[in-house]
């Protein structure tokens, strides 16, 4: 059972990120554009080159894509990461210590999960993949196969 979960780990992680790239380019376009609600439930957008709600929008929408497309996915996890702890510690951790009580759940969990591709990289699925396999680039076999590689002592 083992060897087959960890067979499937690159596409279960390819589908991990770009669920989560969706839902946090989505975070971006409601923001910017008031789709999908808005900031505000009815539509509204944030001003634009206000900070941090327009900056942090842009964040969103772009890293999100990147991260969806699994293109610089590390890079761009990264940077999405950072401005999601951003948001939790300066908006939402002041108003109380806990996410359930602050409202900074999705900050929280958008932070994390965002770190996590950092390291772990984008998976299956992913266009840097098919770029480098047009470009008749190999990936290390660890890198490929979610392998995990010792190391040495």
């Amino acid at each position: 059972m083992t060897g087959r979960l960890n067979s499937a780990q690159p596409y279960a992680l390819g589908l991990f990120r770009i669920v989560v790239g969706l839902l946090f380019a989505c975070h971006g376009a409601s923001s910017l554009f008031g789709v999908l609600g808005g900031t505000d439930g009815g539509g509204g957008t944030v001003d634009a080159g206000t900070w941090p709600g327009w900056y942090a929008a842009v964040i969103q929408l772009v890293g999100g894509t990147l991260v969806l497309l699994g293109l610089g996915t590390r890079a761009a996890a990264l940077v999405s990461s950072g401005s999601m702890a951003y948001a939790y510690f300066k908006v939402h951790q002041p108003e109380s210590l806990w996410p359930i009580q602050n409202g900074g759940e999705a900050s929280a969990m958008f932070c994390w999960a965002l770190l996590l591709l950092v390291f772990t990289g984008s998976g299956a699925f992913g266009l840097d993949r098919f770029i480098a396999a047009a470009r008749g680039e190999r990936e290390p076999k660890a890198a490929a196969d979610g392998e995990r590689t010792p190391i040495a002592a």
